[in-house]
């Protein structure tokens, strides 16, 4: 199964300025065709590596995330590849194949590989393949409860994860689930929604979660507060808490990785 993934380089000189990005008080768009080797950057401790930050927490937007594409050269990755010992990670595979070392235990994510880091935990990753491997990396600083125990770190692939369908759609819109949503201990999902051809989401979904949508394959037109915009595989979606939103899917499959907070009281002011 393809997934979509940066396509680097420069566009041509002669290219004109007809892009899609905005940013709204409500949303972003971070299409495809911006997310090229001038805007890459680079992490501490990690070697042959460069990232495209596509979300990062800001103050009176999303707050709760952190996002990042990010690229592997062979014989890339590092020994310390987190430096916050407060924040839980999901990593997702798009291209090429890593390896991700938890307390001492190797794993092996190819496409569709998706791993849970809970905070605190100890692991590596490195690229050992002779291709050059993209995934996701979404952060997040862990909401810890009294009384309430901190997820184990698990390993698994969408492949081996059944699409759950929404009642009533005909299995025509989905979610891909890797954590059960009653599960408490944990504060975020990172699931992946599929909608088949000609699908949609038949209401303005309103609500306090915060959202990053990467578009893994596909096409569709997605309401975003008020405005309906066009949206590929390889767009990036970000979301403020309440921004309305809705979907009518394409003419393929329209698939993308979905990150929300979850399960915590809504922080007071005071």
């Amino acid at each position: 199964m393809p997934y979509a993934s940066p396509s680097a380089g420069l566009p041509d000189q002669m290219t004109l300025h007809t892009g899609r990005a905005v940013f709204t008080e409500a949303y972003a768009v971070i299409p495809r065709e911006v997310m090229r080797d001038i805007v890459t950057s680079y992490l501490p401790h990690w070697r042959e590596s460069r990232v495209w930050i596509i979300a990062r927490p800001l103050s009176g937007f999303a707050e709760t995330f952190s996002q990042y594409v990010v690229e592997v050269a062979p014989g890339g990755g590092s020994e310390r590849p987190e430096l916050n010992p407060e924040a839980e990670g999901v990593l997702f595979v798009v291209a090429g194949q890593v390896v991700v070392t938890i307390e001492g235990q190797s794993h092996t994510l190819t496409e569709g590989g998706y791993a849970f880091l809970p905070p605190g935990s100890t692991w590596t990753l490195s690229n050992r393949s002779t291709e050059v491997a993209r995934f996701h990396w979404v952060r997040k600083r862990y909401e810890a409860i009294d009384g309430i125990d901190i997820p184990p770190a698990f390993v698994t692939n969408e492949q081996s994860e059944p699409i759950r369908w929404m009642p009533g759609t005909r299995d025509t819109w989905g979610t891909t689930r890797f954590v059960e949503p009653t599960d408490l201990r944990h504060d975020m999902h990172v699931n992946i929604v599929t909608l088949e051809p000609g699908a949609v989401i038949p209401f303005e979904e309103t609500h306090v979660m915060e959202h990053g949508l990467y578009v893994l394959e596909g096409k569709a037109v997605y309401r975003l507060n008020r405005d309906w915009v066009e949206v590929e595989q390889g767009d990036f979606m970000w979301l403020r808490a309440f921004c309305p939103q809705a979907c009518y899917a394409g003419p393929k499959r329209f698939r993308y990785l979905l990150y929300k907070d979850v399960n915590r009281h809504a922080k007071l002011p005071f």
